[in-house]
């Protein structure tokens, strides 16, 4: 693994135009096949990535480890039709949902439910 730091970070905006959020990115991470790396938030809540030598675990199990880290799981459509995956703090709930909507986001369906009912 290698860590490239970006001193000062990249700042940029994303968002609404009417209310714009500032993103810092603060580096790069190479990673060999098989290795793993975790974030950890403020919170102590673990995410983990990791990359083999076809692509990228981009997520832990969704309906196992996320969901015992306390993460519920988003598939979630922009208002230009693009698609992301967020992992969402149970304890923030309230939080992503004020934000998908004042984002116009779309909640598609929570991923860390399904094969488990």
């Amino acid at each position: 693994m290698e860590v490239l730091k970006k001193n000062p970070p990249r700042k940029f905006m994303v968002g609404k135009p009417d209310a714009p959020i500032e993103i810092s990115d603060c580096g790069e991470i190479k990673l060999e096949p098989d290795e793993l790396v975790t974030f950890i938030k403020p919170s102590g809540s673990r995410f983990d990535f990791s990359c083999k030598d076809w692509g990228y675990y981009v997520t832990p199990s969704m309906n196992s480890r996320l969901r015992n880290e306390g993460f519920k799981v988003a598939l979630v459509k922009n208002t230009v039709d693009r698609y992301f995956v967020m992992a969402v703090e149970e304890a923030q709930m309230s939080l992503f949902l004020k934000y998908a909507k004042d984002e116009e986001q779309q909640i598609v369906a929570w991923l860390d439910d399904w094969g488990t009912k």
